[in-house]
């Protein structure tokens, strides 16, 4: 017995050795497609990979104790690139609005290997702002029904198409009303500078950027189509149902990014800027207090409802067969997230708030009451000041303008729809004291032709605050 003791020896420190190892480390790779200039996503993606805010909420304990994971971060520049990439499983987790969202369902649908579920929402409109067409600045045209049989270009599968073709339908125009042709953002970007095409829609932020880069004006907003508009988050099941933790931390980062948009707004978006190339300014408008669009995660039912009448506008047009939204809708992780945080869940999906303007006026001397009448001025290495009205709003802004001060831009609202707009880029109906600031021009010749005022530019509007909103 003795002469085997060695050989026993040696076998049981060996296997304590091997004990004593850890196991090697699982690696899992974790795709995420995100849209970087969609201003729509960025909390749901560039502001979550910048500020690492994954990593921090990411499970590491429990099975996940000798996991090792690898995300890797893909930008597209629109949606349907997100979902191929999903259906060839390069990635888990994607991003997109709306329509893009739908076809990405209704897709996944025949996938024996994996469905696809929205599990949570970027942001979203209830008044569909977002997306727009624009025209080139020096053109005649300030109505859709100005551009029949012209030369009009929009993402195809985007969101913007979706908008286009919902309008198209409310007006009763045939599909051959424009040309209508199929151009990325870049493109059409592009195009319509050189004047090559006669309108471009597209999806945010470029209905806002591109007349803030001073070669567009805005003739058709989304608001128009009288239906909500969103960007979402949607996962392929097979990783969800594996790793369901792993989808909570994703929103635990959301959740984080949201309160770091909202804790310091202009800081935000001048980093967004940075890492988007995104003016600032635009992307305020989007995300700023009062901003176009609302950064929420929860999945809203009137989204959903705006989801169904979505589908019934591509089965109108013979581009879906049956697709039901609600039966698409899974918001365990997000509910599980919120929980694990202590925020509660029901009462943000009951909400449809936004975070406004409030404060003071420092020009007119009252206080902020009515955050849709109001105005904000973001004047160079100051801040971006509040003000009450539109006219305290151009006051302001002429009282700077005269102390010799650098102003970014102004921004004022709509005064029948809400939307926030580009002072310099709106139209004003002046009358009777009043300054009333409005995106369409039809708009404001309605409004002023009810208060016996007159239809003004920017730079005339001012004057007219100036004087007491007279012209």
């Amino acid at each position: 017995m003795a002469r085997h003791l060695p050989t026993l020896s040696i076998a049981m420190s060996s296997l304590a050795l091997l004990v004593s190892q850890p196991a090697s480390a699982e690696t899992v790779k974790l795709g995420i497609g995100t849209q970087d200039t969609t201003t729509n996503t960025v909390t749901a993606g560039v502001v979550i990979r910048q500020l690492q805010l994954l990593e921090k909420y990411l499970p590491k304990d429990g099975k996940y104790a000798n996991i090792k994971f690898e995300l890797e971060w893909q930008n597209f520049t629109s949606g349907p690139p997100v979902t191929n990439a999903m259906m060839a499983n390069k990635l888990q987790i994607g991003m997109m609005g709306d329509y893009p969202l739908i076809v990405n369902g209704f897709t996944f649908e025949s996938n024996p290997e994996s469905k696809s579920r929205l599990v949570g929402i970027a942001a979203y409109s209830l008044s569909g702002s977002g997306n727009g067409l624009v025209v080139h600045k020096d053109s005649p045209y300030y109505d859709l029904a100005d551009l029949k049989g012209k030369l009009v270009s929009v993402p195809f599968g985007s969101a913007a198409h979706g908008m286009v073709l919902k309008a198209m339908q409310d007006r009763g125009y045939a599909s051959d009303f424009f040309q209508l042709v199929s151009q990325s953002p870049e493109v059409g970007s592009t195009n319509l500078q050189e004047k090559k095409i006669d309108g471009h829609a597209d999806f945010v932020p470029f209905a806002e950027l591109l007349p803030f880069r001073g070669f567009a004006r805005k003739i058709f907003d989304g608001v128009e189509t009288n239906l909500p508009t969103f960007h979402g988050i949607v996962v392929r099941t097979d990783f969800a149902e594996k790793y369901p933790e792993v989808v909570v931390a994703y929103f635990k980062a959301l959740i984080a990014a949201n309160q770091w948009l909202r804790a310091d707004p202009k800081l935000a978006a001048e980093k967004i800027q940075e890492w988007t190339g995104i003016n600032k300014e635009v992307v305020y408008i989007f995300l700023g207090p009062s901003g176009n669009m609302t950064t929420d995660p929860t999945i809203k039912p009137a989204l959903i409802d705006a989801a169904t009448t979505d589908v019934k506008v591509l089965q109108n047009l013979g581009r879906m067969k049956e697709f039901d939204p609600k039966k698409w809708v899974d918001d365990k992780y997000i509910r599980k997230a919120y929980a694990e945080m202590k925020l509660d869940y029901d009462a943000q999906l009951a909400s449809t708030n936004n975070y406004e303007i409030s404060g003071e006026d420092s020009f007119c001397k009252k206080p902020i009451t009515d955050p849709r009448k109001a105005g904000e001025v973001w004047v160079d290495g100051a801040g971006i000041m509040p003000f009450s009205s539109a006219s305290c709003t151009l006051g302001a802004y002429a009282d700077y303008k005269a102390k010799g001060k650098k102003i970014n831009v102004a921004y004022v609202f709509d005064t029948t729809r809400g939307i926030k707009l580009f002072a310099d880029q709106a139209f004003f109906a002046v009358g009777n004291s009043e300054v009333a600031p409005f995106l369409l021009k039809k708009d404001a010749e309605a409004y002023a032709a009810k208060i016996s005022g007159k239809v003004l530019g920017f730079d005339e509007a001012m004057k007219a605050a100036v004087g007491g909103g007279k012209t």
